[in-house]
């Protein structure tokens, strides 16, 4: 009899985030044998525009999916009420289903999912993802300051021990935050199981190999993209973590050595605000290629590119991060450059070969990084994401986890 798996997330569906690192994991799960319902919380005019092609999706695996609304009024207190809905259908759907395990994607599901394990001894997986209250404090989003944020901070990292020492396994994203975790004083007599999965990708989604060149060709004339130019890509959104001074002053710098170079954005931010600060810099605004491209356009948009950058805070709460752009970058066959302190990412590019890393935000740093690029053997990186971002290998160690979880013999991951 397959088990019965509920797993909960805060995070819509049909977010582009459900799309690309919930879905297609339950998805394989379920081809293993697992009988998943998920629960999302989904914004409204995302739900309304998506909900049949999601639904498809889900049918095609016979995974039950239930939708509550993710509600943004009135402030603070929707996310009260939107707590209270979640907490209500997870007890209905569990009289209806009497779930075996309870999947808890974050630390707002969580709540739910220990209090499924005292209540009705489910087996709780909390997939923590990243350091959730840091990053909301580092982020800007919790000022505490205030109390009242200064409360929901200390709430929740008494509710994350909490969580870390009643789980049956938690998940983080590296092995440095796992590393972190094991150093904490209250853990340090009880070393909680963890298991790490990075953040993973469709790998033959983004393959090069699948890319036409007649579409390619086209892009670039649509981009007006010459043949002598050597163009530059950053990948996602500019908003809160990411150094867009920074990697600016990077590109500004990589143009001295290679003056037909281009700095092609694949982002669906806001195209004024880059070309605000690129001026600021002196940048030439014909220099700058702003796009956005849906998930099934991202691999030609970075199939134009010959290097990747992406400059992340390297915040304490950074070291739990897991890019998903870097293992899309490299199923790309591209070299990227980044910065240190970032989850593995540094580990990551010494062993596959697929870029360098900058400690420090300057020019000499930045010709260092630029020198180092040409040493890269492209042919590698591929093999580097299939190694290791590939989204089958993050289903098997999910497999795993579940499977050592229901086994008696409990092991410690």
């Amino acid at each position: 009899m397959s088990k019965k798996v509920l797993y909960l997330s805060y995070d819509g569906l049909t977010d582009h985030l459900g799309q690309s690192q919930i879905l297609p994991y339950v998805k394989g799960l379920s081809k293993i044998g697992y009988q998943f319902t998920i629960l999302s919380c989904d914004k409204r005019d995302r739900y309304k525009k998506l909900k049949d092609h999601i639904q498809e999706l889900c049918d095609e695996d016979n995974i039950e999916w239930v939708s509550i609304p993710f509600t943004t009024r009135p402030p603070i207190l929707s996310k009260f009420l939107d707590r209270r809905r979640f907490r209500r259908k997870v007890l209905q759907l569990h009289h209806k289903n009497n779930y075996d395990l309870v999947h808890c994607r974050s630390y707002v599901p969580a709540e739910v999912g220990l209090m499924m394990k005292q209540k009705y001894s489910v087996k709780f997986l909390f997939d923590m993802r990243g350091f959730w209250a840091d990053e909301r404090v580092e982020g800007g989003n919790w000022n505490t300051n205030y109390p009242f944020y200064n409360y929901l901070f200390k709430y929740f990292k008494r509710k994350e021990k909490i969580f870390l020492e009643n789980a049956d396994c938690t998940i983080c994203l590296t092995n440095a935050a796992k590393n972190e975790i094991h150093s904490w004083s209250h853990l340090a007599n009880n070393p909680v199981p963890i298991a790490t999965i990075p953040c993973c990708v469709d790998v033959s989604h983004f393959n090069p190999d699948n890319i036409k060149n007649e579409e390619k060709e086209n892009l670039k004339r649509e981009l007006k993209i010459n043949k002598e130019d050597f163009i530059v890509s950053y990948l996602g959104s500019i908003g809160t973590w990411y150094m867009l001074n920074e990697m600016l002053d990077f590109f500004k710098i990589f143009l001295e050595t290679s003056p037909h170079a281009k700095l092609l954005f694949i982002t669906g931010d806001d195209e004024k605000k880059i070309r605000n600060v690129a001026n600021k810099k002196q940048i030439p605004q014909e220099k700058i290629i702003i796009r956005s491209g849906n998930r099934i356009k991202v691999p030609l948009f970075l199939s134009l590119s010959e290097l990747s950058i992406y400059f992340i805070r390297p915040t304490y709460s950074k070291i739990a991060s897991s890019p998903t752009k870097q293992g899309e970058i490299m199923a790309m066959g591209i070299p990227s450059i980044s910065n240190q302190g970032i989850g593995d990412i540094a580990e990551i590019s010494i062993k596959y070969n697929c870029g360098t890393f900058i400690n420090d935000f300057t020019n000499e740093e930045y010709k260092q990084a630029i020198s180092s690029i040409s040493k890269i053997n492209i042919r590698e990186i591929r093999t580097g994401a299939v190694s290791f971002y590939n989204l089958q290998n993050g289903i098997e160690l999910y497999n795993k986890v579940y499977s050592e979880m229901f086994s008696l013999n409990n092991r410690r991951f």
